[in-house]
């Protein structure tokens, strides 16, 4: 069970929005993870794929930064199922691909522009979210 930690959720909480700010500021584009790194692949459609790779390293290097900083180990989800974690992984890219966007885009910027898309995928995402962890901690017994 992951511990609530008000101050540090507050933190993080404001550096999301922060960056996502940035981003929309200088890049005129909104912070959607999946957008961003999709784009990475070819074919390339302008000139910001280092902006776009910087914001990928960035999320990789936060949390070995924040470990160095702190002691602390980075929480980690791991599981033994390859198949299952493969299966996955091509089950949220599927999701974003055919939901227009991701979590950080509708949850984080399309609610705060109050897009009522956004909205609906949001309130979709959370929904699968619960059913998941019900029936993977009580129904399967992971």
């Amino acid at each position: 069970m992951t511990e609530f930690t008000p101050f540090a959720s507050l933190a993080g909480g404001v550096m999301i929005g922060l960056s996502a700010v940035m981003l929309m500021l200088w890049e005129g584009r909104i912070a959607g993870i999946s957008g961003i790194a999709g784009e990475l692949l070819p074919p390339y459609r302008d000139g910001a794929f280092l902006s776009r790779f910087g914001f990928v390293i960035g999320l990789i290097a936060a949390p070995v930064a924040i470990a160095t900083a702190t002691g602390e180990a980075i929480p980690q989800t791991v599981s033994s199922n390859v198949p299952l974690m493969i299966a996955a992984g091509l089950l949220v890219g599927f999701g974003s691909v055919w939901g227009n966007g991701c979590t950080s885009g509708h949850g984080v910027c399309g609610l705060s522009r109050l897009s009522t898309r956004s909205l609906a995928a949001t309130v979709v995402f959370m929904a699968t979210a619960f059913v998941t962890v019900f029936l993977v901690r009580h129904v399967i017994g992971g």
